[in-house]
């Protein structure tokens, strides 16, 4: 049973974001339009409703791949590709952006981006993003993944690239991806480990950025005693 037989027409997903804009609907509202009819027997606003439920929200159902979509009642495979082609679209819009930025002047626009790059991950990742002479993107790597153990960092593959991409400014990306941002010692270690190395191969490390998928900690931000002239605050 689809939407468009049971409700007036005034409470269509579709007819309302017409008339008042797409940000006039609810995030069941919204999922409907793209899912278009639930399975027999359900409306696709109580499949909205599963999905949702079941993702924990759209920050939950941006990590879930085809296979796990399809274990909702009423996702075919057409459906969930359809599901999994809206965020990717969304994460290469930010990421178009971001490479057109000087990221050290505009901070929250390389930070929108990390954050549906590596923020919703369930994997700990740490990246690493090259910057030329005005701060635009050269080149981003994840070097690392895993359960992210700091002594397996080494600086070598960081400065190996950064030398093969012909960058001297790199910004350190890391997600955690139990929710919270806040560093720990072995994060602050890490961070002046690779600033004194990079010193030596005559690479500026930046910053160090931690991300979530709603939450992000610069650590240069209150460390200028910490690391000196090593780190620039880019917020």
């Amino acid at each position: 049973m689809s939407f468009t037989a049971e409700m007036p027409s005034i409470e269509k997903p579709r007819e309302k974001a017409l008339r008042y804009g797409i940000r006039s609907l609810s995030s069941r509202e919204l999922l409907a339009i793209i899912l278009r009819t639930g399975p027999k027997g359900s409306s696709v606003l109580e499949t909205a409703d599963e999905v949702l439920s079941t993702a924990g929200g759209f920050s939950g159902l941006a990590r879930m791949n085809v296979a796990q979509l399809r274990q909702i009642r009423g996702i075919s495979d057409v459906k969930a590709l359809e599901l999994t082609a809206c965020f990717e679209i969304s994460r290469r819009a930010f990421q178009e952006r971001a490479w057109d930025t000087d990221v050290i002047s505009k901070p929250e626009v390389l930070v929108r981006w990390l954050q549906r790059e590596i923020g919703s991950e369930m994997q700990e990742k740490f990246m690493v993003i090259y910057l030329d002479a005005k701060n635009r993107i050269i080149s981003s790597r994840v070097l690392f993944a895993g359960t992210l153990n700091h002594t397996q960092v080494y600086p070598r593959e960081i400065f190996r690239e950064a030398l093969l991409a012909g960058s001297q400014r790199v910004i350190l990306v890391h997600n955690h991806p139990s929710g919270d941002p806040e560093p720990s010692f072995a994060d602050i270690e890490l961070t002046g480990r690779m600033i004194e190395a990079g010193k030596i191969m005559g690479v500026t490390v930046l910053d160090h950025l931690i991300i979530t998928s709603s939450a992000w900690i610069s650590l240069a931000e209150g460390m200028e005693d910490r690391f000196k002239d090593g780190i620039i605050d880019v917020r």
